[in-house]
């Protein structure tokens, strides 16, 4: 494995475990989910503003690229709206698990996007994922299952995203990558702060929703969540994509349940809440996280020992 390649997975993994306490600190914040993400996106951006190479990198992207990554910022803020949604409407556990579908939804997307063939241990690891879904859909308490399908959308979406993402950075490999989470997140807030006015008119009984932290442990949460779950684990994905597909990293952030999980057993008990059944489910979408590398290396080697012999022939 390059050291690049290796590296990558290291920060990929670091930014997984961050990912995966972000869960828990959106159950123990008491705002409701869209007040929480532009509170989070707020905190990040003024930290961001910080990094002098922030500014000193925005006048070399053009037009084109900063639209784009406005557009990817919209999308992240929704994604973030939904996979709060899903907390708040079920719990960590049955969020987490849900948004480990997005490795099927990036299967399916990313070779369109990057213009490369399908492989079909990649369908098939994102096909495994589906019966451990309906595993955790089935077993799943009825007043938890909009948090399921809020959960999806938030898979699907996190898949669109690191698709994006990963397109922007193969066209504009010297992008700096704090130029670019400040751009995405700097848009993301703007869509909100567009939003916020139209949700509470238009949702019933959103015009009650407290939109100012509630209280000193609000804002300490809310602090870890921009500053190590989001600024840190945000930028430490983006140099990851770099050297990896984003499949590969969907794949990679499955891990994010185990983390969660573990952690929503022990603050919140929340094992006491599923029946076992529930935990088959997730057993068999980790099962395609366990492959995956595994897989990759096999018919990854055998594709390039093809291409040499196919060289060889042609040189002779």
């Amino acid at each position: 494995m390059k050291k690049e390649v290796r590296n990558s997975y290291i920060k990929l993994h670091i930014a997984i475990l961050l990912f995966g306490f972000t869960a828990i600190l959106g159950k123990l914040i008491s705002l409701e989910e869209i007040a929480l993400v532009w509170w989070r996106l707020l905190f990040t951006c003024a930290s961001l503003l910080l990094f002098r190479t922030v500014w000193k990198n925005l006048p070399k992207l053009s037009t084109k690229t900063i639209l784009r990554m406005m557009l990817v910022g919209v999308v992240v803020s929704v994604h973030w709206v939904t996979f709060f949604g899903s907390i708040k409407y079920s719990n960590v556990s049955i969020c987490l698990v849900a948004m480990a579908t997005g490795s099927f939804f990036t299967s399916l997307i990313e070779p369109f996007v990057m213009k490369y063939k399908h492989k079909w241990y990649e369908m098939l690891l994102g096909l495994i994922v589906i019966p451990g879904m309906f595993l955790v859909v089935k077993f799943t308490p009825p007043d938890m299952v909009l948090g399921i399908y809020l959960g999806l959308v938030s898979a699907f979406l996190a898949a669109v995203f690191s698709i994006m993402n990963k397109k922007l950075l193969d066209e504009n490999p010297d992008t700096d990558t704090l130029s670019m989470t400040f751009i995405e997140l700097g848009s993301g807030l703007l869509f909100l702060s567009i939003v916020f006015p139209l949700y509470t008119r238009l949702m019933p009984g959103a015009e009650n929703m407290p939109f100012l932290p509630q209280g000193y442990s609000d804002i300490f949460y809310l602090l870890i969540l921009a500053l190590a779950c989001t600024t840190l684990a945000y930028v430490f994905a983006l140099n990851a994509l770099k050297h990896l597909t984003a499949f590969a990293s969907n794949l990679a952030v499955n891990l994010e349940p185990v983390y969660g999980i573990i952690l929503a057993w022990i603050i919140f008990k929340e094992n006491e809440e599923v029946g076992p059944t529930f935990y088959y489910g997730v057993v068999i979408i980790l099962l395609a996280v366990s492959l995956h590398p595994l897989l990759k290396r096999i018919f990854d080697k055998e594709e390039e020992m093809e291409e040499t012999v196919e060289e060889k022939i042609l040189d002779a």
